[in-house]
């Protein structure tokens, strides 16, 4: 994600735009060094300054982290009320749900996210769909799962492990 994505949603100045991006990186700056309570207020500040989808999604992000899986659902809510086209906070939606044991609930959720017109990790949902479908016992679901992961990313690790260790665990 870019300046360009904040510079583009909704109405507002671009001083307010650009002030909310600022505040944008220095949370996700904080919440990778594991300062989550400061991430938290920069993320809450930069919405404040001007509301934005990622901002919501990675505050909820933020949120997971701490173990608030609720306030993190409710963080994606908000996000895709503010821009239904974006992939992520739908794909959060439903690892949130398998955190808290809720597979079936979790299915429509990465559903979404693979319908989402923006999304630029669209392999993400897919893994996920994997993982929800192995713990059902879906094995054929499960393994076309991780292979369309794989069509869109042939590089993503997590998927060519997921779809290797299943695929010999039913030889």
């Amino acid at each position: 994600m870019d300046i360009q994505d904040f510079l583009i949603q909704g109405e507002g100045r671009e001083e307010d735009k650009r002030q909310a991006w600022d505040l944008f990186q220095q949370a996700y700056e904080q919440q990778m060094r594991r300062e989550l309570e400061e991430a938290v207020t920069l993320y809450k500040q930069s919405l404040s300054t001007h509301p934005t989808a990622e901002a919501y999604t990675f505050l909820g992000w933020t949120y997971s982290w701490m173990g608030r899986i609720d306030e993190a659902i409710e963080e994606c809510h908000k996000a895709i009320a503010q821009d239904p086209d974006f992939g992520n906070p739908y794909n959060d939606i439903g690892a949130y749900l398998i955190e808290k044991g809720e597979f079936d609930e979790a299915i429509p959720w990465f559903q979404k996210a693979i319908q989402a017109k923006r999304y630029e990790s669209p392999a993400y949902p897919h893994l996920n769909l994997g993982r929800v479908y192995e713990r059902k016992g879906n094995w054929t679901e499960a393994i076309d799962s991780y292979k369309k992961a794989l069509t869109l990313d042939s590089n993503y690790t997590l998927a060519r492990k997921a779809l290797g260790r299943l695929v010999s665990s039913l030889n």
